[in-house]
């Protein structure tokens, strides 16, 4: 795997607080875990864009490990609004079988009564919300603890 980290910039507002949105910070934590890995940061407002990205990245780690390529995927999704009604989204999920920590920055838990469900929850390894963007660190960290290296 590549040593590099591909950052996009984001341009969605949060609205609930004061949250960091720029998430180059978590670019460092593979260093300092000494490992490599390539990571995709992606943020749309297109639930289609993500749908597509999703399964564009299944089909190329299908290729690279019919070639004998060490590759695991893990996802750290903050699926926002799509979490509470998304049924394709976690169809796509579930398709690739994906291994996901689902984070929200906010606690839905102290939202609106139909926030408290997401779509995700009972298919993600974890789910994470109201630790504002440290929560995609601790999404990281934990894939990154769970691999053998």
């Amino acid at each position: 795997m590549a040593d590099t980290a591909s950052l996009t910039k984001s341009s969605q507002e949060i609205p609930l607080g004061n949250y960091q949105t720029n998430l180059s910070f978590i670019v460092d934590t593979p260093k300092q875990k000494a490992v490599k890995i390539t990571l995709i940061f992606f943020q749309t407002n297109n639930e289609s864009e993500l749908l597509n990205l999703i399964h564009a990245q299944f089909a190329q780690s299908l290729a690279a490990k019919a070639q004998e390529q060490c590759i695991n995927d893990f996802y750290v999704i903050n699926p926002a609004a799509w979490g509470h009604y998304s049924v394709a989204l976690r169809d796509a999920l579930l398709g690739v079988q994906a291994k996901l920590v689902e984070v929200h920055l906010s606690n839905i838990h102290q939202r609106e009564a139909f926030r408290h469900h997401s779509y995700l929850q009972d298919i993600a390894q974890g789910v994470i919300c109201g630790l504002g963007a440290k929560g995609y660190n601790m999404a990281l960290n934990y894939w990154l603890d769970s691999v053998s290296w």
